[in-house]
């Protein structure tokens, strides 16, 4: 057995976010051999919405599957699902785009740009537009306070066909809210 230090933990992470598969396994199987299992679970858990996100959204519950798993089995067993789910996400299509727009968001409230929230979408307004009554389950109003419209937190990426279609959706809202 040997001693986990950060260095293997960070390697681990960033092989899985640069696609080195080879290399995830190899730190994966250093992560096994000193048989602390929460360090692994929280590291592909973090990975799974830090790196892969929105490319691969189904990645988070497929990792909290194989945990749930690894748990019942124990070491060595265990190893089993660790490596396929590895192998799955270093191959997986990346995305931090879904983290870095919330992180966006955040700093404008850090910063005290955080504005009004328009009279119709309070608490029982009467002026509220349902969307859900209109074509398209859509319909022009503002959601942002108007000390913020027209800001843009999610900035989407094209490294998979999921994140397109979200992409291709959000374009289609923004154009229809002009």
């Amino acid at each position: 057995m040997i001693n986990v230090d950060y260095d293997v933990i960070s390697a681990f992470q960033k092989s899985i976010r640069g696609s080195d598969v080879n290399a995830s396994l190899h730190y994966l199987a250093r992560l096994i051999d000193a048989g602390d299992l929460d360090i692994i679970y929280r590291r592909m858990t973090v990975i799974a919405y830090e790196d892969i996100g929105l490319a691969n959204p189904s990645i988070g519950p497929k990792v909290d599957a194989v945990i749930n798993a690894c748990e019942r089995l124990g070491l060595p067993e265990a190893r089993i699902p660790l490596g396929d789910i590895v192998i799955e996400m270093a191959l997986s299509p990346k995305s931090n785009s879904g983290h870095i727009a919330l992180d966006n968001a955040l700093n404008d409230i850090h910063k005290g740009n955080i504005g009004n929230i328009p009279n119709h979408i309070k608490t029982n307004s009467k002026d509220y537009k349902y969307p859900h009554d209109y074509p398209n389950s859509f319909v022009k109003q503002e959601y942002l306070p108007k000390e913020l419209k027209n800001k843009k937190y999610y900035i989407p990426k094209e490294t998979s066909k999921y994140e397109q279609s979200l992409k291709n959706i959000y374009e289609k809202i923004e154009k229809a809210s002009k």
